[in-house]
């Protein structure tokens, strides 16, 4: 599943293509990625033809396109996108094949790029696997005042739907004295307060791993043991590694996850941990030791990690 970096990637190229021009037509293809929709699809199409994207804004992996109002009051209602584990949303021309797995077709209006050049006129949602879908969502106030998420215009508003959600580590007004002192009362494994959305959004299976050994911890250290240096050493680590996943278009595995010109990341060839069990640990290498990536059974999944670099505690936590 897309985790921040993927996401923020998507949501760039959104702010550049869509941001500021109106949805024309709706066209629903497969009323199944509008199930989250309670209103149904007439209700949709009725509701989103004619607006106009005047933002586009990512908290953690949550993705929405701010619409205005027609009437000029304030905007109060954002276009969601839950990508789930294979949605994509793609920027193409009308005349451009239909993808087999085409779910919703959003026509735009006319617009020109910063050389003249006029852009794509749809934007596509795709979905292989029909877990993500498209939605409306009332906008309110952020409970701190703060911008909802990553955008350009920085409204203090959040859909309803991703308002339960804690900020991300991209987010300006993340707090890290905040996550240390909550992670602290957590009591729990490290790794798990790191998947903890209500913690620290946007930080998924892959993200975790590479950030623990970057940090040198192990996934099963108790965050109650977590001293402020410790809690700043996994932020800047997970930060860092999320910074050059986005560098590289996030991490792509297969062709279920494109950016919205349909390009895969590449930051998969840089993971240090994920998926590299029974292969060398390249820091231990660089120290003239050998030491084989390690692959344990965490929460119905996989965790990597290196038994030397990341040594599990004795008063481990899962």
């Amino acid at each position: 599943m897309p985790e921040l970096p993927e996401v923020e990637v998507v949501r760039r190229g959104l702010a550049r293509w869509v941001a500021g021009r109106t949805i024309e037509a709706v066209e629903v293809l497969d009323a199944r990625s509008l199930r989250r929709h309670v209103d149904g699809v007439e209700d949709f199409i009725g509701n989103v033809t004619g607006s106009r994207v005047t933002d586009v804004v990512r908290r953690g992996k949550f993705l929405w396109m701010v619409l205005d109002d027609p009437d000029g009051g304030p905007a109060r209602v954002a276009l969601m996108a839950h990508l789930g584990m294979s949605g994509q949303l793609l920027i193409e021309e009308p005349d451009a094949p239909r993808e087999k797995h085409l779910k919703v077709r959003l026509t735009l209006s006319a617009a020109l790029d910063e050389e003249g050049v006029p852009l794509p006129a749809e934007l596509r949602f795709v979905d292989q696997r029909i877990f993500g879908g498209m939605f409306l969502a009332d906008l309110e106030p952020t409970p701190d005042g703060h911008p909802g998420g990553l955008g350009r215009e920085s409204l203090p508003l959040v859909p309803h739907q991703a308002a339960h959600i804690a900020r991300d580590l991209l987010d300006p007004a993340f707090s890290p004295e905040s996550f240390h002192r909550r992670i602290r009362e957590r009591r729990t494994g490290l790794k798990r307060a790191l998947l903890d959305q209500g913690l620290v959004s946007g930080i998924g299976n892959i993200y975790a791993d590479e950030a623990l050994w970057a940090a040198r911890f192990h996934y099963a250290r108790p965050t109650d043991t977590l001293r402020r240096p410790d809690t700043a050493r996994i932020l800047e680590a997970a930060t860092d590694v999320m910074t050059r996943a986005l560098a590289a278009g996030g991490t792509s595995f297969d062709a279920l996850y494109v950016n919205v010109n349909g390009a895969s990341g590449y930051f998969a060839r840089d993971l240090q941990a994920y998926g590299r069990a029974g292969r060398p640990c390249r820091r231990c290498a660089s120290e003239g030791r050998e030491t084989l990536v390690r692959r344990e059974s965490f929460m119905n999944r996989s965790s990597y990690l290196c038994p030397h670099c990341q040594p599990r505690p004795r008063n481990a936590r899962v």
